[in-house]
Formats: structure tokens, C-alpha cells, sequence
């Protein structure tokens, strides 16, 4: 037995969107975050999934679901109460998580997305955790290759 079997589960990141600017905010809209596809796409990030929202500018923290916009527009829309916490330009920090065993986390590959400030996806990386010889956990990113889409392609036998 693990010294994190009697942890049970912990919260951890499963997608990360980071450094996305806001592009609007709809304070009549009913709710919700509105992302480009692609974005999310790029580290699974999926269609009313609740994710939390850091606003880099003013330290605001949110949770909400996203809907899919337009594909190929790099949209980030603040809908709803949650438009109040933010200003075109903000950049803000995305992320979907998911409650896991620790002695599972070597077999999660969390994937980030980093975005330049046109909202272009400019580098995606991967979250590592495994173990060295001794058994101590250790962490490392891994950066992943960005096709000319500037969405991950899918290595054929490779679940995302």
C-alpha cells in the first residue's frame, strides 16, 4: 500500500488554457464562458463543461460552463454575472479539473495550451508525473509538437 492510499481522491488539473485575452463580455447573456473550439480542442476541453476562470489583471476567480463559439474566431467571451469580473484584454488562465487517486496521477497527461496576446496558440505542453528509481513522485512539462492548424493532431492508437 501507497503512503497516498489513504488520501482518497484529490482535485487536479485535466486542461489548461493559459494567458487567453478576453475578447468580449456579455453581461445579457444567459451565462456561461464562450471559447473557440480549437482552443479547447487542443487540451480537451468540452462543450458545457465547468471549468474556473483566474483573471491574470484583477486576481477575480470564477467558475462557470463553456459553450463553443464560431471555430477559428479565438474567441473568449465572459457571459452572464461572470462578464463582471473582467475587461476585453484581460488575460486569464482556464481550467478544467477532475478528481483523481494520486496513485493514478502517472497515468494523466493534462495538456496546456499557451496563447500569445491575438489569442493564437503559440506552445502546448503536457503535464508529467511519474516516479524516479527510488519511488519518489517527480513532475516534468513536456512540450508537444503544434501542427499548422494550431490544433494537436491525433497519433493514430493514441488517446487524447
Amino acid at each position: 500500500m501507497s503512503e497516498y492510499a489513504a488520501a482518497g481522491t484529490i482535485a487536479v488539473v485535466r486542461a489548461k488554457l493559459h494567458d487567453l485575452r478576453v475578447t468580449d463580455a456579455d453581461l445579457d447573456y444567459q451565462g456561461s464562458v464562450t471559447l473557440d473550439p480549437q482552443h479547447c480542442e487542443a487540451v480537451g476541453i468540452l462543450p458545457l463543461e465547468f471549468v474556473e476562470i483566474w483573471n491574470k489583471h484583477s486576481g477575480a476567480r470564477i467558475t462557470t460552463y463553456v459553450i463553443w463559439g464560431k471555430r477559428g474566431s479565438r474567441c473568449c467571451v465572459l457571459n452572464g454575472a461572470a462578464a463582471r469580473t473582467c475587461q476585453p484584454g484581460d488575460p486569464v488562465i482556464i481550467v478544467a479539473r477532475t478528481s483523481v487517486h494520486p496513485e493514478r496521477l502517472p497515468e494523466m497527461r493534462p495538456r496546456v495550451a499557451l496563447f500569445d496576446t491575438d489569442n493564437r496558440l503559440t506552445k502546448l505542453l503536457e503535464y508529467r508525473v511519474g516516479h524516479d528509481r527510488r519511488g519518489q513522485m517527480t513532475f516534468r512539462i513536456v512540450r508537444r509538437r503544434l501542427p499548422v492548424s494550431g490544433t494537436p493532431r491525433r497519433r493514430k492508437g493514441v488517446r487524447a
